[in-house]
């Protein structure tokens, strides 16, 4: 676990198969941008992030569309082999929506409820009650997810003028984080008090600060023993998403803390949905905490590899491996914990090489135009000429058929062999 806390001990929530929580590995989950009315543009997109390794998919439930589609994507998904557990996001009319719908909420996986959206005053605890209610009636985990910019006015309020009455009070946006968790945990005891058995719940406080984000996680996990899910809220667009997301989340994760985590990216124009779900698998393999696909060891380059070719290897090896992730993860069992070193000059590149499962040392600038190739550590074969890389590419899928034993043959990972 390359020196990770031991993880934060917490109920065992089961999410349509999937174990959540009380030391189950860290789930990873994506959410559709699709107007989930659009029964095939959600079902493709549900069916691309199920691919690239979401392990729970949450879709919008807004309108009486949206909740008489959610049926017909879980058929069609399932027509197709796709089974991934979804998950429906309700806000401000989700009791309605169910009542109406009720095929709807016996479809999902998991019911999604912001107590700051489900209603004001006396209506809240009544439209609360009814959602809890339907999870109940259909055997249906929930996520209590609290957010910064939805959080329950009326608590905050309150807790506000208190925090102005005692005699040190504290800053506005302490007492804000106060009031997150204070949302989290009276909905959480309010939906037991309702029925809702405890091993069905999940709390999320979710804010996009990473320092506010480490102290209310902090301080949720030391008061309840629920599943958390971690993410900033609006994390962002391109490399600032990423960074923020991986600062927040690694430092809660290294302290045990987190059972699911999701990547709120803003996609590029027109960009790929299924990288917040590709961020999150490398946080969390990165950190040591699971495998998901063979791991790419590149050098960044400098002025000994004035050629691009290392650098278009990597690349391309990197796809590769990624492409045959949903092929071979149910074929060759262990080959997600693989690392594959492609390394661009003799300064580090066979030491690197050795140390891989595979791996390859590139020639740099003025050094004899020959790579020679490792294997588990033995240098097996050098490679020159104009076919260095199809021969390497040969060379990794070789090894993933002779070194991960197909599972319809009993196979398991060779320990000794996964780094």
């Amino acid at each position: 676990m390359y020196g990770v806390l031991q993880r934060r001990q917490s109920r065992r929530v089961v999410v349509g198969g999937i174990a959540v929580g009380s030391g189950a590995p860290i789930v990873v989950q994506s959410m559709t941008n699709t107007d989930t009315a659009d029964i095939d543009g959600t079902v493709a997109q549900v069916a691309a992030l199920s691919r690239a390794g979401s392990e729970l998919v949450r879709v919008t439930v807004n309108t009486a569309e949206a909740a008489a589609a959610v049926p017909h994507i879980r058929d069609r998904l399932a027509a197709k082999g796709v089974e991934v557990p979804l998950v429906g996001d309700f806000h401000f009319n989700g009791h309605r929506l169910m009542t109406q719908h009720p095929a709807c909420a016996e479809a999902l996986a998991k019911l999604r409820i912001n107590p700051g959206n489900v209603g004001r005053g006396s209506k809240r605890d009544e439209q609360f009650a009814t959602m809890i209610e339907f999870a109940c009636r259909y055997a249906k985990p929930v996520r209590i997810g609290v957010n910064w910019g939805s959080l329950d006015a009326e608590l905050v309020a309150r807790m506000m003028d208190d925090n102005a009455r005692s005699a040190e009070p504290q800053a506005a946006a302490v007492v804000t984080r106060k009031a997150l968790v204070a949302s989290a945990l009276d909905s959480a005891r309010q939906a037991e008090g309702l029925g809702l058995a405890g091993d069905r719940i999940i709390l999320s406080c979710k804010v996009s600060g990473v320092q506010d984000l480490i102290a209310v996680y902090r301080d949720i996990a030391a008061q309840c023993d629920y599943p958390l899910h971690l993410g900033l809220t609006e994390a962002g667009m391109g490399s600032k998403g990423i960074v923020a997301s991986t600062a927040a989340m690694g430092v809660l994760l290294q302290e045990g803390i987190g059972d699911t985590i999701r990547v709120s990216l803003t996609p590029e124009p027109r960009g790929d949905r299924t990288r917040e779900v590709v961020v999150a698998q490398e946080i969390l393999q990165t950190m040591g905490l699971r495998s998901f696909t063979p791991l790419v060891i590149a050098c960044p380059g400098c002025g000994r590899t004035t050629s691009t070719f290392f650098q278009e290897l990597a690349d391309n090896i990197q796809t590769y491996l990624r492409a045959q992730m949903p092929l071979w993860r149910g074929n060759y069992p262990g080959v997600e914990n693989m690392h594959v070193a492609v390394m661009g000059c003799v300064v580090n590149g066979p030491g690197e090489s050795k140390q891989a499962n595979i791996g390859i040392s590139l020639p740099g600038s003025g050094e004899n135009p020959v790579a020679p190739v490792f294997i588990d550590g033995v240098r097996v074969v050098t490679l020159k000429g104009e076919n260095i890389a199809a021969e390497f590419q040969a060379l990794v899928e070789q090894y993933v058929h002779t070194h991960y034993l197909p599972a319809a043959e009993g196979g398991a990972p060779d320990v000794a062999r996964s780094h």
